[in-house]
């Protein structure tokens, strides 16, 4: 295997899957610990929170908006990714709990489906970013004009605006997520033996 793609599979392909796998992985122990514990009560109850540490992952996507105001938005980015992958994994864990629940298992594959789509555009971010700076790097360092460059780098610049706009995905199957959840949601609701 060439230099390139190892250094290619190393950082960028294996963080993606090891961040599925760890979610996953994690998910899974907690169930099983909880079985083996006999607190698989405590598992319906972790949709609550999970829910909740979305919600407030969503603070990043009011402050990209515009509709409050940060001083750190990078700082927001990483708290956003921390609060929706801990929210994931309460509900991962809460959804191990009731396996004939269809309306709550498309909620959970919404999840999933969102949680590889913010991964994805995470690493394309990155990997088209890191491609354009380096590019330009090294044509600084051949004496290109700023003009030249610029002519030169038109391409790269393209292609780093179009993965910028991975978005136009992600927040359709948020969306999707958002309407599964809420309708589990209700329907729990609904169901509940109030008397």
């Amino acid at each position: 295997m060439t230099g390139w793609r190892a250094h290619l599979i190393s950082r960028e392909v294996l963080p993606f899957y090891l961040a599925l796998l760890l979610l996953g992985g994690t998910a899974l122990v907690l169930d099983g610990l909880l079985h083996v514990l006999d607190l698989v009560w405590i598992g319906r109850w972790l949709g609550i929170p999970g829910v909740l540490l979305i919600i407030g992952s969503f603070g990043y996507s009011l402050a990209r908006r515009k509709w409050i105001k940060v001083r750190s938005p990078a700082g927001l980015l990483r708290l956003h990714e921390r609060m929706a992958w801990a929210g994931s994994l309460l509900i991962l864990v809460h959804a191990g709990v009731h396996f004939n629940a269809i309306l709550a298992w498309l909620a959970v594959w919404a999840m999933l489906i969102n949680i590889a789509s913010g991964l994805t555009g995470k690493f394309l971010m990155k990997r088209s970013r890191a491609r354009l700076e380096e590019t330009r790097a090294r044509l600084r360092a051949q004496g290109l004009s700023d003009e030249a460059l610029e002519a030169s780098l038109h391409w790269d610049s393209l292609t780093y605006d179009v993965v910028r706009k991975w978005r136009v995905v992600h927040y359709p199957v948020t969306l999707a997520f958002a309407v599964l959840a809420l309708a589990h949601i209700l329907a729990v609701f609904w169901h509940w033996n109030w008397r």
